[in-house]
């Protein structure tokens, strides 16, 4: 990768674009089928910009151009999700999306992925394992999600999910390896 891959907390400035790439095609088959109105992305991460939420909001940047979306929480501050799936309370949850198609299939996300974990998830969030959940059919993402370091855990069954959660796991020793 020529440019350097940064990470900048989400802003309410920012709520524009996450709009427009929640609305496009890629996006919206994975991470918001039907996609959503401003009202509505205002409304979902507006409380993670001002930290009424327990999530941390952040843009994926390649060089100096934002091609993306990543956020981590700890799992059991969502005690009904962490309830399904069964995690320790030093787990941490990480949710991403390549927004701007022409950064898709670039290798992009699993490098963005790889100085996630090691800036954020294991270095100031100080997370002890961390979890991310794709659907079975987002191969994808699930090859990305390995070239990054994390491998399959287990299987389950979310309530709000259309389908289960083919959850992967990864250490800060699968990091490091």
């Amino acid at each position: 990768m020529q440019q350097e891959i940064r990470f900048r907390r989400l802003t309410e400035d920012d709520l524009d674009r996450m709009h427009r790439w929640l609305n496009t095609p890629h996006v919206m088959r994975w991470y918001s089928p039907g996609g959503r109105t401003r009202a509505q992305v205002e409304q979902e991460f507006g409380p993670y910009i001002r930290r009424e939420k327990p999530t941390e909001p952040y843009l994926i940047l390649y060089g100096n151009t934002p091609i993306g979306y990543i956020q981590t929480y700890r799992i059991n501050h969502w005690p009904e999700y962490a309830r399904h799936i069964g995690v320790d309370d030093d787990t941490a949850g990480v949710d991403v999306f390549i927004g701007e198609p022409e950064f898709v299939g670039r290798g992009l996300g699993p490098a963005a992925i790889r100085a996630f974990m090691r800036q954020v998830v294991f270095g100031s969030f100080g997370a002890r394992s961390c979890v991310i959940g794709p659907e079975e059919g987002n191969l994808a993402a699930i090859r990305a999600y390995e070239k990054a370091g994390f491998r399959f855990w287990k299987r389950a069954d979310v309530p709000g999910e259309p389908a289960p959660e083919y959850l992967m796991r990864m250490t800060p020793e699968d990091l490091q390896a």
